[in-house]
């Protein structure tokens, strides 16, 4: 997939293949007559079941939806869920001004929903360190082709270049790279795959994520996670939900670490963590970076202290809410309504952490960790009152030149 995301303007046409080495059907569009816009590219898109290669319009995807409910193969309940996504999701794709906004929005709907029934067929457990899947299906391009969709790439800026520069060269000569970064949405790996796939295209595609217990087990998320680089944990928020699976959640986590470990021994790892436990939520609808588990930034200290490899911290803000803004509730139940909007995103890398230079002088060590927290929170939360007026205040970009659009280019 073209991450510049070009669209037809006079529609795609369709071909079918089986892919190797699963005995899958997988439907293919074929492009015709494209033209450069920053919206979605339908020249790839891929089926497993090839019912759902065939909706061409809102009205014969919710026919299907129809159907698998009186067969017994969807609760209304869920149809309803689904129908109000697909509406707020078509009318994200027709205010972003692509042609053909009706096609473009059932075609992604349907691979989401292909990709989704798909799992409670052939339901995918997730191991400890999950690499990308990306034969014979390519649930990357899946996840990007959506994402794609909701991002006004003209109000869209990556932050600091030359600090990406800089990072890429460390990762080159085999050291670790550990990013401390806000999350907001479920669709930030997207998104910071988006903004750096011009630049450090490598950066975009090779990242490993650290995962919560949602993205691997909320039906909708879950082929999403797929294409994406992931160690898995069960973070302290959920690590109680259901009592009797903690001692399983606690093995999960300690394979994981083992895992890193491994991972940060061999080198050349860049790893993106939330260390705040979970997607920012508003403040008196004002968003802001949530504060930092002293626990989580001292973990990933220690893991890259104790490689053999060097290693690297970074602090780094993410921009992108309103393109899928989260409940404003922390919930235990998965299945939240998904609601998205077209808007820009962006996101920003701080200068590296002197981690020893922060915790210098500090005897106890729950003083410190905090310590390194505050300082990695602080840094994000400045990065991010910048990032947020360079998308939302279009006469101030002047005053911010390290903020760049080479996506456009």
């Amino acid at each position: 997939m073209a991450l510049s995301c070009p669209v037809s303007r006079t529609g795609v046409t369709w071909s079918r293949r089986y892919c190797t080495p699963s005995s899958r059907v997988v439907a293919r569009a074929v492009q015709v007559a494209p033209a450069r816009q920053h919206i979605v590219d339908l020249s790839d898109v891929q089926f497993i079941n090839p019912m759902w290669s065939q909706p061409a319009s809102e009205q014969q995807f919710l026919n299907i939806l129809a159907k698998m409910v009186e067969a017994g193969k969807m609760p209304p309940k869920l149809q309803a869920a689904w129908v109000d996504f697909y509406k707020n999701y078509k009318a994200t794709v027709i205010s972003s001004g692509v042609d053909n906004a009706e096609l473009v929005a059932t075609k992604v709907q349907s691979t989401i929903a292909d990709t989704v029934f798909n799992q409670f067929v052939d339901p995918y457990t997730f191991p400890s360190l999950h690499k990308r899947l990306l034969e014979p299906y390519n649930y990357y391009q899946f996840g990007q082709r959506y994402v794609c969709s909701l991002i006004n790439f003209e109000n869209s800026f990556l932050g600091h270049q030359q600090r990406w520069d800089t990072i890429a060269q460390q990762l080159a000569d085999r050291h670790n790279v550990v990013l401390f970064a806000n999350h907001q949405t479920e669709a930030d790996p997207g998104v910071f795959a988006h903004m750096l796939a011009a630049t450090h295209p490598n950066l975009a595609t090779d990242v490993c994520y650290v995962a919560g217990d949602r993205v691997v087990t909320d039906p909708l998320c879950k082929p999403f996670s797929m294409g994406r680089n992931l160690f898995c944990v069960h973070s302290k928020k959920h690590l109680d939900d259901v009592p009797e699976l903690k001692a399983k959640k606690m093995e999960t986590n300690r394979k994981t670490l083992v895992a890193m470990q491994r991972s940060f021994n061999a080198g050349g790892m860049l790893v993106w963590i939330a260390p705040s436990g979970g997607r920012d939520r508003p403040r008196d609808d004002a968003w802001s970076p949530d504060a930092f588990d002293p626990t989580a930034v001292e973990l990933m200290r220690n893991l890259i202290n104790r490689a053999k490899q060097p290693g690297h911290l970074y602090p780094m803000a993410m921009f992108s809410y309103p393109i899928m803004p989260p409940p404003k509730t922390v919930d235990k139940e998965v299945g939240e309504r998904r609601l998205t909007s077209w808007s820009g995103v962006g996101i920003s890398v701080c200068e590296e952490l002197d981690w020893k230079a922060i915790v210098a002088g500090i005897a106890d060590k729950e003083v410190a960790q905090q310590a390194l927290a505050d300082a990695a929170w602080q840094n994000v939360l400045q990065e991010y009152q910048l990032l947020e007026t360079a998308i939302q205040q279009p006469d101030k970009r002047a005053s911010l030149p390290q903020f760049t659009q080479p996506f456009l280019a």
